[in-house]
């Protein structure tokens, strides 16, 4: 089904570049700078599952790429070898017959949307594609049935939570019912239960002779569907696993790759920030007391109370669209509260007054960046003394970054926009910080780096929450769980 021979390419940068500044980086994929591909001979059969992983920046996306197009039709480069799907030279084929063979999810599912709402959204592939009207509305309500998606029919995509543009962006996809499917991080804003009713609709698309290509961090959802793990190093092809294998291998072996767990691993038994709050320990350092807050007539947060005091690095968790991102917006200001308050040191602060105070990592981390260079954003609310300077260097080579200082942030690959995300919430000297799915997209190594970051800035003082569904991260450096459901 897809076959390539002695495959490699190389990123034209000054385009790339041009291209990822535009876009924020179209799908959250490697880096220009890091992303090559050399001499990949791969054979994918069809109806097989082969899962690409490895450490991130190592061609993974540009993989991907490479198999759907993008690469030269929209990432300019330079590609030698020969790339076959279904037996016919890939170069040949005019994009709406690769687009009826061949279904692409991105790591960031916004860049893919040409829709405003969800149910516009799922029909559009096949209204490009000149399916009759009958046959768009029942493929549609199909797959909304099926990803239980039907309660958001009529809601702005813009509204809805990453994990379910997320879903959004599957169901896409399941419209059209490619021969081919190829996926980009799918599971990275999934929560732990989501990813593994996606399991199940990939199983099921397999049983229907379906060929899967997913480029994967998360791996323990993938186990029981995949049939190969292919590992990526430097652009090259470097060993081919099991499932069963990949589960043999050592937590050191595994460290070493940069793998995360091949197992599922359940939620960590932690403390509620809440029984914290109630110990007669003093005054949290930020507060949130009966908390409220609905849109249009969908209530988001009803009555929500946690609290948090310095180094408390606190895990906010539940399932997709239950107003996790809406509560880090409303005790960091960005958003108001429509019913109770938010404390800090005690006092009740209304939002313009909390903004300067809490620092808020988003989850679309492309929006968060507004200088022109790594070394600038992470000094963006730092003093330029020579101490600081110092420490600033140290910290961007701690997290890998140190080697992009002069790298404009659109450009960086989505591991490392997010390792820049947490340089500058360190460097913000703000006592309060909140990340929202820092992990999502990281490798093994990029998520042992980040815990231990995590766990140095609360030995500092911060108070830290982390909006996530990452049980290893959990697992790895969290103090306390408020789970909201």
């Amino acid at each position: 089904m897809i076959e390539l021979r002695g495959v490699s390419f190389s990123y034209r940068t000054d385009v790339s570049e041009t291209a990822a500044l535009k876009t924020g980086g179209v799908s959250g994929g490697e880096s220009p700078e890091d992303s090559i591909l050399k001499d990949i001979n791969l054979r994918i059969g069809t109806g097989e599952c082969v899962v690409l992983t490895g450490r991130s920046g190592n061609g993974k996306t540009t993989l991907t790429r490479v198999i759907n197009g993008l690469a030269l039709s929209y990432y300019k480069g330079t590609l030698t070898g020969n790339v076959l799907i279904d037996g016919k030279p890939a170069a040949a084929m005019p994009s709406w017959e690769r687009a009826r063979i061949l279904g692409n999810v991105f790591q960031d599912p916004q860049s893919q949307f040409f829709s405003g709402e969800l149910a516009g959204e799922i029909a559009f592939a096949c209204e490009n594609l000149g399916f009759p009207r009958a046959e768009i509305r029942r493929r549609t309500d199909g797959v909304i049935r099926d990803m239980n998606l039907d309660g958001l029919r009529r809601v702005p995509l813009d509204r809805l939570s990453s994990g379910t543009m997320q879903k959004t962006a599957i169901a896409s996809v399941r419209s059209v019912s490619p021969e081919i499917y190829v996926f980009d991080e799918p599971s990275a804003n999934l929560d732990e239960d989501a990813s593994f009713h996606f399991a199940e609709i990939l199983r099921a698309l397999k049983q229907q002779g379906r060929t899967l290509v997913i480029a994967e961090h998360r791996l323990s959802y993938l186990m029981e569907i995949a049939d190969r793990i292919v590992y990526l190093d430097h652009g090259s092809v470097t060993a081919e696993y099991s499932p069963a294998e990949l589960k043999g291998l050592s937590v050191e072996q595994r460290r070493v790759l940069g793998l995360r767990s091949p197992e599922r691993i359940n939620p960590p038994r932690l403390p509620s920030p809440c029984e914290e709050t109630k110990t007669g320990r003093g005054t949290p350092l930020i507060e949130g007391r009966a908390i409220s807050f609905r849109i249009k007539n969908r209530n988001i947060l009803a009555g929500v109370s946690l609290g948090a005091f310095p180094g408390m690095i606190t895990a906010v968790t539940g399932k997709n669209g239950v107003g996790k991102t809406s509560l880090g917006k409303i005790l960091c200001g960005l958003i108001r509260e429509q019913g109770g308050k938010v404390l800090i040191r005690g006092k009740a602060l209304r939002p313009g007054k909390r903004l300067p105070l809490v620092w808020y990592g988003a989850n679309n981390i492309n929006t968060q960046f507004i200088t022109h260079s790594v070394s600038e954003e992470a000094l963006l609310l730092s003093p330029r003394h020579k101490e600081h300077l110092e420490r600033v260097r140290a910290v961007l080579k701690q997290l890998g970054l140190y080697e992009y200082r002069d790298a404009h942030p659109a450009a960086l690959s989505g591991g490392q926009k997010q390792r820049l995300s947490l340089a500058c919430g360190m460097f913000s000297d703000r006592d309060i910080c909140i990340f929202d799915e820092p992990t999502s997209g990281l490798d093994g190594a990029g998520l042992l780096m980040v815990s231990r970051y995590f766990r140095e800035m609360a030995g500092t003082g911060k108070t830290i929450f982390i909006i996530t569904h990452d049980n290893e991260l959990i697992q790895e450096c969290c103090t306390h769980c408020f789970n909201l459901d």
